[in-house]
Formats: structure tokens, C-alpha cells, sequence
């Protein structure tokens, strides 16, 4: 049987031998030479020269080390094996569990049981598992560093650090929203009606005052960065909900993270 070109050469001076590693291993004794760097195909044994090599071996015979579990795809890494069988077959790997949909195998992997909490309010440093859930805490005025928060104070917050509009929209003359309140006169006989906007009816006037208290019926204060999407916002947890999902890929859920700290941070000036 042939010896391999790499057991024929000396790794640091080039020198052949063609009777083998032996003579090889000699002169590398004599000299302090070492054999040479050898890159093995990690399915074929295959020897190469260089990693590119090696790597474009693999990649044109679907050699790499970790096969699909779904399929015959093979990666080089656990995690673009993991992230192809997310992708392309909505499966969670860890919890060997199939999804419908890439959105939900998304959502289940970006859920407290896969991320825990890792994003902390940066007013009390309470730890949520998205930014979505730190900017609701503080845009109700469940922080307890920022109980004078809600959606206008949140929104005035951020549009004095967005002078260019990227996420907020520019209100010229804008000053708060009105607040609605509901009496007993909404009652039409059947339910507590929303009788100036959407005529829906509440089994309660509590339920009533609650639905015009909520954003529903007030102004748009966000949009989406992105210029292919410029989807509108009420709340700022609602456009920050929408850059995690990344359905619109105008940010990565990763950077969504970071970013949301830094730009509710500014919080403090109004403690």
C-alpha cells in the first residue's frame, strides 16, 4: 500500500521521501523539522494540504461532521445543525418536538425553557426573557423605578433620543393623548358601548374603561425601521415584539436584545 503524500514530506522544509514516514520521522529527529499540518476529511479520510481544501471537500461531497437528523444534510457545527433543522424542518432539536411553522419552532426556542431570563430592566434590574416583556413592564408602569411611565412618557423618552425618526414617528404639535372615561350612561340596554370609536360592547363598565384606557383607539407613535415594512406602532412594546419576530428582517432578534436596553435606558433622565 502507497505511503500518503503527507507521510512522504517534511511539514517545515518540503523535503520528500519516497520511502516512507520513517525516513521522514528520521530527518525531522536530526533536524528539529516537524511533520506537516494534515486536514482529514472528517467523513472519508481524505487528507488535504489546507483547511479551504479540506472545507471545500466536505462542503461539494456533504462530508461534514454533523449530519441532519431529518435529513442527509450535513454541517460543519452543532449549531448550523440545529439552526438548519429549525429552519428547514421546524424542529427543536433539545426537545426532540416538531413545530407547524418556522415562526412557532422560533418562538418555542426563544421561550424562558431555552433563554431563560436574560434581559434585565434597566431601571430595577428585574429579569425578563425578551425585550418585548421589559419594555411592557416599563411602558405600564410596573417598574417600580418608573411608576410615572406609560406609553406618552415612554414615547416622549424615546423621541428626544430618536431626533431622526428611525422607530418614532415625528408628531409635530403632538402633547399626550386625551383620556376617556365612561359612565354609567353607556349603558345601551345590553352592554357598556364604546359609543364614539368602535361601538363595541363590555359586559362591564370596568371592562369598558379598560378597553378605552388601552392603546386601541389612540395614535400610531412607532413605525418599523425598516423602509420595505414602515408597519405602524401604538406601543413601543408592540414595535418591539414585531423586530423579534424578524418577519420583516429589519433587525436580527439577537441585536433586538441589546438594543432595547440602551434605548429605554434613557429613563433615568426622567426619575
Amino acid at each position: 500500500m502507497p505511503s500518503e503524500w503527507y507521510e512522504q514530506e517534511c511539514g517545515t522544509c518540503g523535503k520528500e521521501f519516497p520511502t516512507g514516514w520513517h525516513a521522514r520521522d528520521q530527518h525531522c529527529k536530526a533536524t528539529g523539522h516537524s511533520p506537516p499540518e494534515v486536514y482529514k476529511c472528517n467523513r472519508c479520510e481524505r487528507s488535504f494540504r489546507t483547511y479551504d481544501s479540506q472545507f471545500q471537500h466536505m462542503e461539494a461531497k456533504n462530508h461534514f461532521q454533523y449530519k441532519c437528523r431529518q435529513c442527509y444534510e450535513t454541517w460543519p457545527s452543532e449549531e448550523q445543525r440545529r439552526e438548519h433543522e429549525a429552519n428547514d424542518h421546524y424542529l427543536c432539536a433539545e426537545c426532540d418536538r416538531k413545530f407547524n411553522s418556522r415562526h412557532d419552532v422560533r418562538q418555542h426556542l426563544r421561550s424562558r425553557i431555552h433563554i431563560g431570563c436574560k434581559v434585565s430592566c434597566p431601571l430595577c434590574n428585574k429579569a425578563y426573557t425578551t425585550a418585548t416583556g421589559v419594555t411592557h413592564h416599563i411602558e405600564s408602569g410596573s417598574c417600580p423605578k418608573a411608576t410615572n411611565m406609560n406609553r406618552d412618557t415612554l414615547y416622549t423618552l424615546v423621541r428626544a433620543h430618536d431626533p431622526k425618526g428611525a422607530v418614532s414617528k415625528k408628531l409635530i404639535g403632538w402633547h399626550g393623548e386625551e383620556r376617556y372615561e365612561a359612565t354609567d350612561w353607556a349603558w345601551n340596554g345590553s352592554g357598556y358601548e364604546c359609543f364614539y370609536f368602535c361601538h363595541k360592547s363590555f359586559r362591564t363598565l370596568q371592562s369598558l374603561n379598560q378597553h378605552l384606557a388601552s392603546p386601541v383607539h389612540q395614535q400610531a407613535l412607532y413605525h418599523c425601521p425598516s423602509t420595505r415594512c414602515a408597519k405602524d406602532f401604538k406601543i413601543l412594546g408592540g414595535l418591539i415584539n414585531h423586530l423579534e419576530s424578524e418577519m420583516c428582517g429589519a433587525m436580527r432578534f439577537d441585536k433586538v436584545q441589546a438594543g432595547v436596553e440602551s434605548l429605554i435606558r434613557g429613563g433615568r433622565l426622567l426619575m
